[in-house]
């Protein structure tokens, strides 16, 4: 069946994205279809505005619109306390517990060999940068064989960056309550509250 070149090229471009197989791509382009024109675009500014109206926080390389971004520039933080995650999508998982106090640092992405993602393209060394002024490292990447590895390396180069040097720097992992191989965007607020409170020492 031929369809209109504009109808297929949205379904394609749907498909694209992860998460979307054909048949949702087909259903969420023919909602639109019925949707009206200036909610459409609407739709679409916000989709080209999306990047060029956003930059990665120095600090602690957040998508934000202001640099620093708004966590690290709120002076009621515990900027001594970091927690190390893999993807700007996880501070709003964590921000929704209302239980952390600190600031973060997004690593994103994660050690993964074989799509050859190494640690130098990750933002890595701006952490151990920022570990040298900190009290505790929270690493709160998923609990996957990428995000274990990740962990095991970022902890041996901090053991390897603080040998009892007088700073003894605190790092921690997430306490249990977080299944293996799962999502931390898909863990609800009181899971992660307990993970927060039951991370343990490594």
């Amino acid at each position: 069946m031929k369809i209109a070149k504009p109808i297929n090229s949205l379904i394609e471009s749907f498909q694209r994205l992860p998460g979307i197989g054909p048949k949702t791509a087909e259903r969420l382009t023919f909602y639109l279809l019925r949707v009206p024109q200036s909610q459409l675009d609407d739709f679409a500014q916000s989709l080209s505005n999306l990047k060029k109206n956003t930059i990665l926080c120095s600090v602690c390389k957040n998508v934000s619109e202001a640099d620093p971004c708004l966590v690290c520039s709120d002076i009621k933080r515990d900027k001594k306390t970091i927690m190390v995650i893999e993807e700007p999508l996880d501070i709003l998982v964590f921000e929704k517990t209302a239980k952390f106090f600190g600031v973060y640092h997004v690593l994103h992405g994660v050690i993964n060999p074989l799509e050859n993602i190494g640690p130098d393209e990750l933002y890595m060394e701006d952490l151990f940068k920022r570990a040298h002024d900190a009290n505790e490292i929270i690493i709160a990447t998923n609990p996957t064989m990428e995000g274990e590895a990740t962990s095991m390396y970022i902890t041996k180069k901090l053991h390897e960056q603080n040998p009892n040097n007088g700073h003894h720097l605190k790092i921690t992992r997430l306490g249990m309550g977080i299944p293996t191989g799962a999502d931390l965007g898909y863990a609800d607020p009181i899971t992660l509250t307990s993970a927060i409170e039951g991370r343990r020492e490594i």
